[in-house]
Formats: C-alpha cells, sequence, structure tokens
C-alpha cells in the first residue's frame, strides 16, 4: 500500500475526535513552562562521541502539538547540541492540522525528522512503515533500557516484537476542584475517602443553574479524562482486554453510564453549551465546580489567573461497591520519519530525550511527567500551588488501566463520542445507546484490522 494511502486512511474521521491524552489541552495554549536549573549532564560513551562529531552541524526538525510543553523540551534540545553538534528545532503544530501536516509529509511534503506519536495512530503507522525501526538502536543503546518504562506505554510502540518508537511520558487523570465555590457552598475538599457517590452528592450541592453554576462537567469527547475512569472504576470495560469485542453493553459499564447519566441530568450543563464551550473553559471561568483531567492540564491550570488563585487537584473517587481505585492512563512516543535524511542523528536525540537524565529534567522543569519509572519525582515542585503529588499517587496506589486502543481506535472512538450526545441529552436512553454502540464498535473492530 502507497504510504499517501495508508496515512490518509490514518486520519478518517481524526479530526473530530477530542484528544485526551497526554500533552492535550483542552483550553488556551500559551506556552509556559519555565526553566529550572540544568539537570546533570548525561554520560556520554566513546562509541556515541563518534557518532555525534559525524552528525555536527545538522538540524533536526521536530513536530509536537503542546505548546505548553516547548519550552521545556526545547531547553533539553538545546543541551542536546550542547553535548552533539545536532540542532533540533520543535515546532508546535496544534492537534487539528498536526496529521494532516503527517500525511502531506509522509507523501512527500515536507516532514519532521522526529516527532510524538500517539496510542490512536501507532499501530497503523507501524504496520504501514511511517516510523523508523529503532530496535536495534534501542538494544545496542547504553541510555535507553526498555524495562524502566512503564510496559503498557513500551507496548503502543511495538509491534511483532519491534521498537517504532521510545517512551516520553505517561499521564494520570485526577480531580479537578474550585475551592472557592466550594467553600462557598459549605462543601468539604475532596479527598482520597471519596467515591463516586462522594463526588455526586457534592455536585449537587455546588450545583445552581439560575446563577450557571454546575457541580460537574463531562462532555463525550471527554473520555481518557473523565467517563472512561468511572467505567473502569465500577468493573466496566469500554474495549475488552483482547482488543477484539466491545464492553460497552456489558452490565457493569450501563451501570457506570446510569451514573454518568445521572451527572449530566442533575449536574451538568447542557451538551451544547460543553460542547461549543469546552468544559476546561467552563472550569477557568469559574462555572463549573469540578472536572476530571488528566495531569497533561497542569500548565493550562497553572498559567490561567484563575485556576491558579482558586483551584486544586486531589485522586480521583473510588467505586463504592467494588472499591475500585482507578485511573486509565497513556503515553506518547518519540518516534521519526522512516524517510528522514538523518537517521543516526534523529535516532541520538530521541536517545537523549528517552534516557534517564533527560527524563528527569523533563520532569523536573514542570513539563510532564515522564514515562522513565522514578524520575517524576520533581515534577510535583514545578506548579507548588497545586496538590500534583494526587497524579503520581494515582500511579503508585490506583489500578493504571492504559487507553483502550485497537488498531484503528478513532473509528469507533469517533462514534462513541457522536452517538452518546442523544444519551448525554436523554439519559433514559443511556443503556440503549450503550448496546447500540457496542454492536457498532464489534463490527467496526471486525473491519479495521490490518
Amino acid at each position: 500500500m502507497k504510504l499517501k494511502k495508508v496515512i490518509t486512511a490514518v486520519l478518517a474521521g481524526s479530526m473530530i475526535l477530542s484528544m485526551a491524552g497526554c500533552g492535550s489541552s483542552t483550553g488556551s495554549t500559551a506556552a509556559s513552562t519555565a526553566a529550572s536549573t540544568a539537570a546533570s549532564a548525561a554520560a556520554s560513551t566513546a562509541a556515541s562521541a563518534a557518532s555525534a562529531a559525524a552528525g555536527s552541524g545538522t538540524e533536526l526538525k521536530v513536530w509536537i502539538w503542546d505548546s505548553n510543553q516547548q519550552a521545556g523540551l526545547q531547553k533539553i534540545c538545546d543541551e542536546f547540541k550542547e553535548k552533539t553538534g545536532i540542532s533540533a528545532k520543535i515546532d508546535v503544530v496544534n492537534w487539528d492540522n498536526y496529521w494532516t501536516l503527517l500525511e502531506a509529509g509522509g507523501s512527500g511534503g515536507e516532514m519532521a525528522d522526529v516527532f510524538w506519536m500517539h496510542s490512536n495512530v501507532s499501530n497503523q503507522y507501524m504496520a504501514n512503515g511511517i516510523l523508523l525501526d529503532l530496535t536495534d538502536k534501542i538494544k545496542n543503546s547504553k541510555s535507553v533500557d526498555i524495562s524502566k518504562y512503564y510496559k503498557d506505554v513500551v507496548d503502543l510502540y511495538t509491534l511483532d516484537g519491534k521498537y517504532y518508537a521510545v517512551p516520553k511520558d505517561y499521564d494520570t487523570i485526577g480531580l479537578w476542584y474550585n475551592k472557592t465555590l466550594f467553600d462557598a457552598a459549605g462543601v468539604s475538599y475532596p479527598d482520597d475517602t471519596w467515591t463516586w457517590d462522594d463526588m455526586y452528592d457534592a455536585a449537587v450541592k455546588l450545583t445552581d443553574k439560575t446563577k450557571g453554576i454546575y457541580g460537574y462537567a463531562c462532555n463525550t469527547t471527554n473520555n481518557q479524562d473523565s467517563w472512561y475512569n468511572m467505567v473502569y472504576s465500577m468493573g466496566g470495560s469500554v474495549l475488552h482486554d483482547d482488543q477484539q469485542t466491545s464492553g460497552m453493553g456489558d452490565d457493569a459499564t450501563l451501570k457506570a453510564m446510569d451514573y454518568v447519566g445521572k451527572l449530566a441530568k442533575d449536574v451538568m450543563p447542557d451538551q451544547a453549551t460543553m460542547s461549543e464551550t469546552g468544559i476546561a473553559t467552563m472550569f477557568e471561568n469559574g462555572q463549573v465546580a469540578m472536572i476530571t483531567q488528566g495531569s497533561w492540564m497542569v500548565p493550562e491550570f497553572k498559567n490561567n489567573e484563575y485556576t491558579d488563585k482558586n483551584c486544586d487537584v486531589a485522586v480521583l473517587p473510588k467505586d463504592k461497591a467494588t472499591g475500585g481505585w482507578v485511573s486509565i492512563y497513556n503515553g506518547l512516543g518519540w518516534a521519526a520519519f522512516s524517510g528522514t535524511q538523518h537517521p543516526d542523528e534523529a535516532w541520538q536525540l530521541i536517545e537523549y530525550l528517552g534516557s534517564e537524565e533527560a527524563q528527569k529534567e523533563q520532569a523536573d522543569l514542570g513539563v510532564t511527567m515522564s514515562a522513565w519509572q522514578g524520575t517524576s519525582d520533581g515534577w510535583t515542585s514545578a506548579a507548588s500551588e497545586f496538590n500534583l503529588k494526587a497524579y503520581l499517587d494515582m500511579a503508585q496506589k490506583a489500578k493504571l488501566v492504559i487507553r483502550p486502543h485497537s488498531y484503528k481506535t478513532t473509528t469507533w472512538e469517533n462514534m462513541l463520542s457522536e452517538d452518546l450526545v442523544t444519551a448525554w441529552k436523554d439519559p433514559t436512553q443511556m443503556a440503549t445507546v450503550c448496546k447500540a454502540c457496542a454492536d457498532k464498535m464489534n463490527q467496526d473492530i471486525k473491519s479495521d484490522a490490518p
């Protein structure tokens, strides 16, 4: 299959997908990461030094989609240049255009050498030769140790035993809340004893529709960062572990979705308002008392004057019946274009970005939590006004469930985002809609294999 056709197939329907994963910002996109003192330099072997000398003077083009991360990552890339002589310029391409540019680049247009890869499309990009095979390079590396990353994240970028990206980060989900609204309503702040029932009860007390204040908000597109967590915490699933069949019609899933419907009916803005305005924007405007959001949103909320002053984050609630404390998680990967004119230099950059030292610096700079386990403690100090330890607690104490994905996740995920709107508007139809979604998912999964 020609590369252009392959990437076009990857992109089918993806532009309407609301990105709920690492590095996605659903509010404003002002670059914010402040540089801290430089982390200790990574040790270089004689072999890598010789290779670096060969690439001296090369400038690599790097694409990412989150401006909040640009400053910190560029600082790390500048340090990479000091060590190797290889420049790496990071350009931010917003999510709506990112995959379109990859399509154009893969078809012969301008293309980045190194870029972020996401679980939504990784299987297709790996299967069709778009990504540089890094298997031998990783196996021979002295600074990339695949066993140090979360296995689920490694698996996202592995196909038939071959590696096509080095994990960049991982994320977890937390419960953000407006302290000012809580205080005004006389409601205690959320903590690690909260159940989903506690969240609902608090949301009811916080809701004042006459004043345009709502206890909670969750759009149909807020999957990883919202309703997915409720489903898996209550024992349900969106996609069964075999990745071959949908769990949307299972009894436990329907129970969780009934809870989502109750939230939609009693404490949430109407679907059209949430879709048009965005739940993060409503939270930043003081219109919503609680939202569940990923760790990638920390820079966004830190830079917003209102949330920086009035809001904080706690761990997610548990399910009262199962005791399930669950966070859906995901992780991006650093990948290279298979057709890059600088494969050795591109690998050197990816190797450096994936090293323990650079991963620690990424966290210390407040860019995001890092994929190398045990390197993210410094990230909690990057925005000391927030209880960022809640995100690490979710990683260390909760059950981590990797974001549901199959060969072509965007096909059925876009369908869910569209079809569930009916149930958000009329929760009495929730079970019917979910069962219909399960049937559609099963059809999509059967037809979207390589």
